[in-house]
């Protein structure tokens, strides 16, 4: 199944970018001078295969999952709150509640591993994996038939939402600890040490962050993930709910729907997915640079260019929500701006 989801991730349209970059050029302003905006609309004319792309259908899924290696003392806080975040995003109480809103898109919120039984609630779905990774410096997170196994829960998750219309998706997350995977990856897959791309996460002090390096360090020399093999560098050293992200992004990717990433945990997720396949990554765009140590480390090795710097390091889809607002500006721009021509504005000569 996996395979089949890869073989639909084409390149980009390089037909409808170019007729979107000659609108661009053709409308009431000096060429290139709403910047990212403009290339943001050349690359979503590329991902659609529409020259004049259309964000209507604006949906954020934010996926939970506990971790094993809280244990090792990486956290400020203890995995109790993971059950009870996912309970606040269900009550409207979340950041992530509010700036969704103010954006105008739909969150689906999903238990990919969350370590506590929670109740049926119609906004939950439930693709838990299991309750929560084990400790992955006593060995392997999870095992590799775990770790497919949710990625493909991801990809039946957005392809849920694009039969009910999506036109993009941003990615969130919630889990107590779970930066502590996404640097062990980002350290797999970049070869940078560890206390070069771990921080602060939820708070810790300089203790737990020296706990927090020494996990990982000891995570790496006990499983020794292989760089080459995302699927191992996941089972190894990832996390349910980040695989189950890596997911939502293939899965767009195969129906041509743009992929906005937020943070330092959504950002390891896209660093597995496209290790699995390179194809996927002109699909995503970066939604901001992260405060969190590291995370403008694993945007280089994406190729990628945040679209903002809010000092945000929150996580659960809130960077997403304001990166898709500026995903519509761009298209409603391209869309929406009189050429020239149709204002009887005089052009340079």
């Amino acid at each position: 199944m996996l395979e089949t989801i890869i073989a639909k991730i084409h390149p980009l349209d390089k037909a409808a970018m170019t007729t979107a970059q000659a609108r661009q050029n053709s409308l009431t302003k000096p060429a290139g001078s709403l910047g990212r905006l403009e290339e943001l609309s050349v690359q979503l004319a590329g991902i659609t295969g529409q020259a004049i792309p259309a964000i209507k259908d604006k949906v954020i899924v934010t996926m939970a999952g506990d971790h094993g290696v809280v244990a090792e003392g990486v956290s400020a806080y203890p995995s109790e709150v993971t059950p009870q975040m996912v309970l606040n995003f269900l009550y409207d109480g979340a950041a992530i509640n509010v700036l969704s809103k103010h954006v105008g898109a739909r969150v689906t919120f999903v238990d990919m591993g969350v370590a506590a039984d929670m109740d049926p609630h119609p906004k939950l779905v439930n693709k838990r994996i299991a309750k929560g990774t084990t400790n992955m410096t006593q060995g392997p997170a999870m095992s590799r038939e775990d770790a497919l196994k949710a990625i493909l829960a991801g990809v039946e998750v957005v392809e849920a939402e694009i039969s009910k219309g999506l036109d993009i998706v941003g990615t969130g997350d919630m889990g107590i600890g779970n930066t502590t995977p996404s640097a062990a990856i980002a350290s797999v897959l970049t070869g940078i040490k560890p206390a070069k791309l771990a921080g602060r996460g939820t708070g810790i002090d300089d203790e737990g962050l020296k706990r927090k390096v020494d996990a990982i360090e000891r995570a790496l020399a006990k499983n020794k993930p292989n760089p080459k093999d995302g699927l191992d560098v996941l089972a190894k050293v990832g996390g349910f709910e980040i695989a189950g992200l890596a997911g939502v992004m293939l899965g767009a990717a195969a129906h041509r729907k743009p992929v906005m990433v937020d943070g330092f945990i959504s950002t390891a997720a896209a660093m597995i997915a496209v290790s699995i396949t390179p194809t996927l990554r002109p699909y995503l765009i970066s939604a901001h640079r992260s405060q969190e140590y590291g995370h403008s480390q694993m945007i280089e090795w994406l190729g990628l260019k945040p679209l903002v710097d809010l000092d945000f390091r929150l996580g659960e889809g809130t960077g997403a929500a304001l990166g898709i607002s500026l995903a519509e500006a761009a298209c409603k721009i391209l869309a929406n701006m009189a050429t020239f021509t149709e204002a009887g504005v005089t052009d340079k000569e």
